[in-house]
């Protein structure tokens, strides 16, 4: 059984996606042309905010809103470090300093209170990663504290599309809201892709020339950092197509780990809260303080799992020993405990049965050897 399976899901939606690539084929106009118009309006539309820019990917997306935020080389950045590196990468494109905070133990994202005290060493940027589909719920307070304080703050959604708190979706909290549009997203293109979104005209039209070249007009270069980071006419039509779809993708993902979290009863598996429209199953992941042990027997049964993520950022190799005096504590305990079981739109019932009986059998001997 695959962690994912994008063969079901192309194979469901062929005929939209044959429709979608006619009509771009049948124009010929291949990039930033009225597909990616189209979807941009779209896709502001749902997230209920005034712009969408989209990009190549959802690193870009991040990197370009931080510079259009104004984020310089030396700048203090704050940001999450159990994440998968992907914001630090951006930071570290411009040349920032990344602050990392410390994430809740349970919910799996930062803290107001993580937050603040980035703030008070001087951050001039928070990124809050909305984490595994869980949007971080106190995010409206922390948009305030942020604006309060003059420090701007970036929503990173790449895992939480169309999550919702007290009714208002991810991403049109903060300064700018970033998207992936990755195939294994919960939007998902045929390829890669990214969008930023913002209420600010400005913003938005600083992200439009920075991923162009830093173009104002055709050859004329305006802003420095840019790059050439466009999504295709292609990847925007297919988008457009799955987006209405999305909705209901989400209500399948919760309906899955919904089932796990209500049916898995092994003492030795901690299961999220998978309750409210904060929580969209972009992943669904378990803790187990045997971790190496529960993955070998679900791959004797044929079950795939995945580790999302195995190396905190402030531990990669790329710093060197740069922070190896911090501790995050809880960042670094969920590091050797997480691991992702099969949850997706397409999976067929008798598999969710497969896992939660999987997970159920695991021997409790092998538990025990293990030292729980």
């Amino acid at each position: 059984m695959l962690i994912n399976n994008l063969f079901a899901h192309v194979t469901s939606y062929r005929s939209s996606i044959d429709a979608a690539i006619k009509r771009v084929l049948d124009r010929s106009w291949l990039v930033l042309g009225p597909e990616v118009e189209n979807f941009e309006r779209l896709f502001a539309d749902y997230i209920q905010i005034a712009y969408c820019r989209s990009v190549a990917n959802g690193t870009d997306a991040l990197e370009l809103a931080l510079r259009a935020l104004g984020v310089q080389a030396g700048d203090k950045v704050a940001t999450v470090a159990n994440a998968g590196m992907y914001t630090s990468t951006a930071i570290l494109s411009i040349g920032g300093t990344p602050i990392f905070m410390d994430v809740d133990l349970v919910t799996q994202v930062v803290t107001q209170n993580e937050v603040e005290r980035a703030i008070a060493q001087g951050a001039k940027a928070v990124v809050v990663t909305h984490l595994y589909g869980q949007a971080q719920i106190d995010i409206a307070e922390v948009a305030a504290k942020c604006r309060s304080s003059g420090v701007k703050l970036v929503e990173d959604c790449a895992q939480a599309h169309g999550a919702r708190v007290n009714g208002k979706r991810v991403g049109s909290f903060g300064d700018a809201g970033c998207f992936s549009f990755y195939p294994t997203k919960n939007l998902g293109a045929l390829g890669d892709g990214g969008a930023v979104v913002c209420r600010d005209t400005e913003l938005a039209e600083k992200v439009g020339y920075l991923r162009q070249y830093g173009w104002s007009a055709k050859y004329q270069v305006e802003l420095a950092g840019a790059r050439n980071s466009r999504l295709d006419e292609i990847q925007a039509a297919v988008l457009s197509e799955f987006l209405p779809h999305l909705d209901s993708w989400n209500a399948r993902r919760r309906d899955i780990a919904s089932q796990y979290s209500r049916r898995i009863t092994h003492p030795a598996v901690i299961f999220p809260s998978t309750d409210g429209d904060d929580y969209v199953a972009h992943l669904y992941v378990v803790r187990c303080s045997e971790r190496e042990c529960l993955r070998q027997h679900l791959r004797e049964l044929d079950i795939a799992t995945d580790v999302h993520y195995p190396i905190p950022d402030h531990r990669q190799p790329v710093f060197g020993n740069r922070f190896s005096e911090l501790r995050l504590p809880n960042t670094e305990q969920l590091a050797q405990e997480v691991l992702t079981l099969p949850c997706y739109p397409e999976m067929a019932q008798a598999d969710v049965e497969r896992v939660i009986s999987a997970v159920n059998h695991w021997p409790v001997a092998a538990v025990e050897k293990g030292g729980n």
